[in-house]
C-alpha cells in the first residue's frame, strides 16, 4: 500500500457514496500486468492537492486504484439514457468507476472518475478496457478545450496497461490504458432517467437535493424546478461554448451530459476545419443527429428528458417554464463567447448580435479556404489586430460585403484586455489547433516508435495558447 505524505491541501470528500447503495456498485480495478505512466496533469493535481504524490505513488493511486486517504473504495455509478434517442436501461458504468471525491482549492467539490479501469456488473459483455489511443486522444481533447475556455473534465492521468485489445472500429490487437478524468461531477441525466424508470421517486429527491446542495447552491432546497432552471442555464453555456471552440463532442446521448454543464467523456470527437453546420464526429452518426449546428438542439432534448424524469417529483407548468428558458440563455451564452473568443468586450445584446452574426457569415463565405480558428487568432483584439490580420498569411481573404459587415462590427468592441497581444502566440502565423490529421500524426508517432515527443509537445503548446487567450476555466 502506497502512502502518501501529508498535503494538507488534499482534503477528501466522498459524499456521492453517502446516497447509498442504490446508485451504485462497489467494485475492484482490473490487475493490470503493467503501469507505464503516459501523462499526470500536475497543474490539475495542485488543485486538490496530489500534485506532491511521486510516480510510484501515482501508479498506486491511478493505475493500481489503491484507495486514496479517506476515500472509501471505487463505486461504478448507475445510470440509464437515451443514446441517439433510443432509450437503453442496459447502461451504468461499464468500463470505469468513481475514485475518489475531493474538495478543490476553489472550494468546489470534484471527481476522479476512470475509464478503462476493468469490467463492472454494467460492461454489458465488454472488456471494460480503453485503448491507448483512445485515452491520447482525451487527453488531447480536454485540454485544447480547456485552453478555449469550454467547461471541460480534465485529463488526470494517463497509464498505459501492456493489454493487447481487440476492435472492430480501429486495427487490432491495439494497446491498452487506464484513463482518469477529474470532473465537477458524474451525476447524468441519466441517473435521474434510471431512478424514473424503476418507479422511485424518493431516489429523484435525493438525487436533486444531492445536486442542488453540492453543486447549485443558489438554489433553494425543495425548489426542483429552481434546480432544473440552474442545470438548463449551465446546460445553454456549454453548448454555446461547444459552438464558440468550433467543436463536435460526437456523442451527446443523456448519460453523457451532466449536472453541472460541464464536458466530458470524448470518443469520436472533432473540431471544425472550417465553418460547416453539417460536420459529424461519428462514424455512425448517419443521419447527423449530433452535428456541430444541432448541437443545441440535442442537448435541448436531453434536458427535456431530465425535465420528464423530475417531473415525478415537480408540477409539469414550472418545469416547461424551466425548459424555455434554454433558447434566450443560449443565444445570450453564445453572443458573449464569441466576443471572448475574438477578445473584445461584450456591447450588450444588440451590437454582440452583430457581431456574431457577421463572424457567421464570413466564415460562410470563406468556406473551406477561411479555417475556422485562423479566423479568431487574426482578429483577437479586434481593430487592435487590423495590421495584423490584414498583412498576415490570409489577409487576402478579408474583403467583399461579408469582411465589410464582419469589420465594422468588430470595430464597434472594444478590445478587452489589449495587452495579450503582446503575447508570442499572436506573432505566430496561424494558431493553435486541434485537427484530425494533426492527432492523427501525434497517435502514429506514439504507435510506430513509441515517441511521445509530439503528444507531449503539443500539450506544452496548447496551454501556452490557453495562457494566450486568459480564458482557461472561463
Amino acid at each position: 500500500m502506497a502512502r502518501m505524505p501529508a498535503a494538507p491541501a488534499y482534503r477528501p470528500e466522498p459524499r456521492f457514496f453517502d446516497l447509498g447503495a442504490d446508485y451504485g456498485d462497489a467494485v475492484e480495478a482490473a490487475a493490470f500486468p503493467e503501469n507505464r505512466l503516459r501523462f499526470r496533469n500536475d497543474r490539475a493535481a495542485a488543485t486538490v492537492g496530489l500534485e506532491t504524490l511521486t510516480d510510484a505513488e501515482w501508479v498506486a493511486y491511478f493505475g493500481r486504484f489503491e484507495p486514496l486517504p479517506g476515500q472509501p473504495g471505487p463505486v461504478a455509478m448507475r445510470y440509464h439514457g437515451h443514446q441517439f434517442r433510443t432509450y437503453n436501461p442496459d447502461l451504468g458504468d461499464g468500463r470505469g468507476f468513481l475514485a475518489a471525491q475531493v474538495r478543490a482549492d476553489d472550494g468546489r467539490l470534484l471527481d476522479l472518475g476512470t475509464k478503462g479501469s476493468g469490467t463492472t456488473p454494467w460492461s454489458r459483455g465488454g472488456d471494460g478496457r480503453l485503448t491507448l489511443k483512445g485515452g491520447v486522444r482525451e487527453v488531447l481533447a480536454a485540454e485544447m478545450l480547456e485552453a478555449l475556455g469550454v467547461p471541460t473534465s480534465r485529463a488526470f492521468s494517463l497509464i498505459e496497461t501492456g493489454e493487447e485489445l481487440q476492435r472492430g472500429d480501429e486495427p487490432s490487437p491495439t494497446r491498452s490504458a487506464v484513463l482518469v478524468r477529474l470532473s465537477y461531477s458524474h451525476v447524468r441525466f441519466g441517473t435521474f432517467q434510471r431512478a424514473a424508470y424503476i418507479g422511485r421517486p424518493d431516489m429523484i429527491e435525493a438525487l436533486v437535493e444531492h445536486a442542488r446542495s453540492l453543486y447549485h447552491r443558489d438554489v433553494t432546497a425543495g425548489d426542483t424546478p429552481g434546480f432544473l432552471r440552474a442545470v438548463v442555464e449551465a446546460s445553454a453555456r456549454l453548448a454555446a461554448r461547444w459552438v464558440a471552440a468550433g467543436f463536435v463532442h460526437g456523442v451527446l446521448n443523456t448519460d453523457n451530459l451532466n449536472v453541472t454543464g460541464e464536458s466530458f467523456d470524448y470518443g469520436p470527437w472533432r473540431f471544425l476545419p472550417h465553418y460547416e453546420p453539417g460536420f459529424t464526429a461519428a462514424y455512425f452518426d448517419q443521419f447527423g443527429l449530433y452535428a456541430f449546428a444541432r448541437q443545441p438542439e440535442a442537448v435541448f432534448w436531453a434536458l427535456t428528458q431530465l425535465g420528464g424524469a423530475l417531473k415525478t417529483v415537480a408540477d409539469a407548468e414550472p418545469l416547461t417554464d424551466a425548459l424555455n428558458g434554454f433558447g434566450p440563455a443560449y443565444i445570450r451564452e453564445l453572443r458573449t463567447a464569441f466576443a471572448a473568443r475574438l477578445g473584445v468586450v461584450s456591447l450588450g445584446e444588440a451590437a454582440d448580435q452583430r457581431l456574431l452574426d457577421t463572424t457567421l457569415a464570413l466564415l460562410r463565405q470563406g468556406g473551406e479556404a477561411l479555417r475556422w480558428e485562423p479566423l479568431f487568432h487574426d482578429w483577437f483584439g479586434g481593430f487592435a489586430s487590423s495590421a495584423r490580420a490584414l498583412g498576415g498569411p490570409r489577409g487576402k481573404l478579408y474583403q467583399g460585403e461579408a469582411f465589410d459587415a464582419f469589420r465594422l462590427a468588430l470595430f464597434e468592441h472594444e478590445p478587452d484586455r489589449p495587452e495579450r497581444l503582446e503575447h508570442p502566440v499572436f506573432a505566430a502565423a496561424g494558431p493553435e489547433e486541434m485537427l484530425i490529421d494533426e492527432v492523427e500524426a501525434i497517435w502514429a508517432a506514439i504507435d510506430d516508435g513509441d515517441d511521445w515527443r509530439p503528444f507531449h509537445d503539443k500539450v506544452a503548446r496548447v496551454r501556452r495558447a490557453g495562457e494566450a487567450w486568459r480564458l482557461s476555466g472561463g
